[in-house]
């Protein structure tokens, strides 16, 4: 009998990936969308289309991880196999504008569906999306599964009672309920107000001609950054377990935000060199001495994190995971996604 799944949050980078992921297994997949005045479906057009033609197995529901009603009610008509908590507002520097709404929804959210597993007596997995953001700056590095969390966001925050209120269901009720403390992962799917997509885009422009300057700001930040298809593998693997677990999906490796600058331009033959410090740092094109990056104080965070990276030990160990994609094939991946759009004239999702 084919597996269904509920996916939460399916139309952004990882919930659009995971749906066809699990499509591509079999699945029959449920996805939840919010109500929105303008379309928020790109990327997951594609999978309703194809399904509609022979079987179809990919469905959208309107709803919201405030309404925990709207959530009693879908998961009582899908009764899913495996639930994924992909949902969030996942910006860290969004949070600290919006800190209540984030806790309603990466806090409370989690609560709900934990909630309706348990009130409506579902024999389902759950696996709920935590981030390496629960690290904050607390010290050793690599970061595990048993490093001591210490949160410098209101996001990294409300995810900690995400990772602590999953934990305790499955102790307290015996749900199958798993935490994934994944690292930071991309793709040319990531919405452009993320660092690493807003390089890539804005380095596309300069390379067409419609931007000349890319404003960025802490450079030195050092982030362990996968590929978001190597991540949903891990989801997936996660919930195959015959126990819950918490795990930690990480390449191993770091680079600064200035790493990414670089290798970025490389691919569209700049190479640059640095001048000044702090605020008045600038990045040079070497050879023509054209500005190309500039610091702006409006993004940095008002709690800096400085170092991420993760240690996936017990995930290769006990999943048989390990990321397949390298950082300089990602950064390459989603350069060529982004000059491709650039001359379609294609916006970004």
């Amino acid at each position: 009998m084919k597996k269904t799944a509920f996916i939460t949050g399916c139309t952004g980078q990882d919930g659009a990936l995971l749906s066809a992921y699990l499509l591509g297994k079999g699945y029959y997949v449920h996805g939840l969308k919010r109500r929105s005045s303008s379309p928020n479906t790109e990327r997951v057009d594609h999978l309703y289309q194809a399904t509609q033609v022979k079987d179809r197995r990919f469905f959208l529901h309107y709803g919201d991880m405030t309404d925990a009603t709207n959530l009693l009610r879908l998961l009582n008509e899908v009764r899913p196999d495996e639930i994924y908590n992909l949902a969030a507002q996942s910006h860290v520097h969004v949070s600290f504008e919006t800190p209540e709404y984030t806790a309603n929804v990466d806090a409370m959210g989690p609560l709900r569906l934990l909630e309706a597993l348990r009130i409506l007596k579902l024999d389902a997995k759950l696996y709920q999306a935590s981030t390496s953001e629960l690290y904050g700056n607390s010290g050793p590095c690599p970061q595990s599964e048993t490093t001591p969390f210490a949160p410098c966001s209101p996001y990294a925050t409300a995810k900690l009672y995400a990772y602590w209120i999953t934990l305790n269901y499955r102790q307290a009720y015996g749900l199958h309920a798993s935490n994934g403390i994944l690292f930071n992962h991309e793709s040319p799917l990531r919405a452009q107000t993320f660092v690493t997509r807003k390089i890539t885009q804005e380095v596309a422009k300069i390379y067409h001609g419609t931007s000349d300057c890319l404003y960025l700001g802490n450079l030195n930040a050092k982030r362990d950054w996968g590929h978001a298809q190597d991540a949903i593998e891990g989801m997936w693997r996660i919930v195959q377990q015959a126990q819950p677990g918490d795990y930690v999906l990480a390449t191993g490796q770091s680079h600064t935000v200035r790493s990414f600058v670089e290798l970025a331009f490389s691919h569209i033959d700049i190479p640059i060199i640095w001048e000044g410090e702090g605020l008045h740092e600038l990045g040079r094109h070497a050879h023509t001495g054209k500005v190309h990056i500039r610091i702006d104080p409006r993004y940095f965070r008002p709690n800096e994190v400085h170092h991420l990276c993760g240690d996936a030990s017990k995930a290769r160990r006990e999943l048989g995971w390990s990321p397949r994609i390298r950082f300089e094939e990602l950064v390459a991946e989603m350069m060529k996604a982004d000059i491709e759009k650039g001359l379609r004239g294609a916006c970004a999702p």
